[in-house]
């Protein structure tokens, strides 16, 4: 009934992948915890529930459609939507996932820091559990060893017959290290201005990734550039580049915490002063155009009076 096999199990004579079943795992945790944290951020656990069935979905359709874009298989339109056979990217689940968040905000008019801080720690937990799929499914390895010293496991592993480095287990460790540091944070008094948490995932997933990226045997490329790395590059810098602007305005008391930054009130408040500029603009438009129709008229009766006066004369 239930045996263990290569890359797959059974179940009541079902196959069932390790894969799949791991990232199903992974899943179902990270929504666990997500769960658990929203009462840091003043959300409830159906919000979070709401939240995943915009999340998920959307993780699951990035992360094939990203994986079929930068591979260097020619895909079908049939072989798209054929995901069992294998083909899934962790960064494009994040972006899925993230554009599911915004849409989430938008429709139920939430803070998107707030659910981006409780989102961090179970994306990098989700991911974490994730990369233990990957051995299963032979994929997300690193370069090949040739040293027989560092042939041994986990250090490396094989391949097809073939040893590399087990980069799928180096991320798992960096991702659960992570994991327990925003943690950590989520939880501190002293952490609790929005998208804090969120960025500094950012930095960590970030930093992690391009170096882990670089060990990679199977990355996917944009020319000679591997498009994770590249990605993972622009994560830091985002991250880095959101406390930053915390850091300044909060130095010039523009703003006390991040918990007095929010996005949607931001987003009004722009609207509005984009608005009165426009009216100022139009204001003195018209000015200007009665000012010029003053000196059209003022030259007018000027020209009237010099003939009037010449009819006298």
């Amino acid at each position: 009934m239930f045996g263990f096999y290569d890359s797959y199990f059974l179940f009541f004579g079902l196959h069932i992948t390790y894969y799949g079943f791991i990232i199903a795992i992974g899943m179902a945790l990270a929504v666990f915890v997500a769960c658990k944290n929203a009462k840091y951020r003043g959300l409830k656990t159906d919000d979070i529930v709401l939240a995943a069935c915009y999340v998920l979905p959307l993780a699951i359709i990035g992360a094939r459609l990203y994986y079929v874009i930068f591979s260097d298989h020619s895909y079908t339109f049939g072989e798209i939507f054929r995901i069992w056979d294998g083909g899934m990217a962790i960064y494009g689940g994040v972006i899925g996932g993230a554009i599911g968040v915004m849409l989430f905000c938008i429709i139920h008019k939430k803070n998107f820091f707030d659910v981006g801080d409780i989102a961090a720690p179970s994306l990098i937990l989700g991911q974490a559990i994730g990369r233990i799929g990957c051995y299963f499914a032979g994929c997300c390895y690193g370069i090949e060893v040739t040293d027989p010293s560092l042939m041994w496991f986990p250090l490396s592993t094989q391949i097809n017959g073939v040893w590399h480095l087990s980069t799928m287990f180096y991320e798992s460790i960096w991702n659960f290290l992570g994991f327990a540091v925003l943690m950590l944070l989520m939880r501190k008094a002293n952490i609790k201005q929005r998208g804090v948490v969120m960025s500094l995932y950012l930095i960590i997933y970030g930093a992690g990734r391009a170096w882990i990226e670089g060990l990679r045997g199977d990355s996917l490329f944009i020319g000679s550039i591997k498009v994770s790395q590249l990605l993972s590059i622009l994560l830091i810098v985002a991250g880095i580049a959101v406390l930053t602007i915390v850091y300044i305005l909060t130095k010039k008391g523009k703003i006390k915490s991040l918990k007095e930054m929010q996005f949607d009130k931001f987003v009004f408040e722009q609207n509005e002063l984009a608005r009165k500029k426009k009216e100022e603009n139009k204001l003195k438009r018209e000015q200007r155009r009665a000012l010029k129709d003053k000196k059209k008229n003022n030259d007018n009766d000027e020209d009237l009076n010099k003939i009037d006066s010449s009819k006298d004369s």
